[in-house]
């Protein structure tokens, strides 16, 4: 079985929002067209508590993009985004939610954040999917979202990682692209063992 998989494709990551991703919604109607083609689609989405430790904002002297040590090692501090309740961490509305069955929330705990939809940033803590995808006979996993450089960046090295087949829908991903984290991420992805399409390959 395969699974579809949607990363964070919310307010905040899109066109107006507080951390908007460069061209961020073009995603939406690619990732609409792709849910047939699926029996089991998974989303994730961002939801930070407004005193998360990963936001700028809560660090004195400190700006959007800087960087700080943590216990878990380098973390990018971001702009306030995706908090809890808020119309920024509310899926983009034309995204097409209706055949979703699971959605996974990460970054709630307030001193870790989490980019990975198996695992938080400490590279331990589990969010609950690989079991999940497992007692599902789920051994393909298409991945989709924003951004590439980052949640989705992690989840396919962690997916790989769990013993997955992981395909990257290259056109239906976005990235931040920070110093050169683009093409660093597509470099990481390929030698981890990622498998590149495009969608009108998943439609054939």
């Amino acid at each position: 079985m395969k699974a579809l998989l949607i990363v964070d494709v919310q307010n905040d990551f899109c066109q107006g929002g507080k951390l908007a991703v460069p061209d961020g919604d073009a995603v939406v109607s690619v990732i609409n067209s792709l849910l047939t083609n699926f029996d089991v689609i998974i989303q994730t989405q961002d939801w930070h508590p407004s005193d998360h430790s990963s936001f700028a904002s809560n660090h004195k002297n400190m700006k959007p993009y800087d960087r700080l040590e943590f216990d878990y090692g380098d973390q990018v501090l971001w702009p306030d985004h995706c908090v809890q309740g808020s119309k920024g961490a509310e899926f983009h509305p034309s995204l097409n939610t209706n055949k979703t069955q699971v959605i996974i929330r990460k970054g709630f705990r307030k001193d870790i954040d989490s980019y990975s939809t198996f695992y938080e940033n400490d590279q331990t803590t589990t969010t609950g999917l690989t079991g999940y995808l497992k007692e599902r006979g789920i051994k393909e996993i298409y991945t989709t979202g924003l951004a590439t450089d980052f949640c989705v960046k992690w989840s396919v090295l962690d997916g790989i990682d769990e013993g997955f087949t992981i395909y990257l829908v290259q056109d239906a991903v976005r990235g931040i692209d920070l110093q050169g984290s683009l093409q660093s991420a597509y470099d990481e992805m390929k030698k981890k063992g990622a498998i590149f399409v495009t969608s009108d390959q998943i439609h054939k």
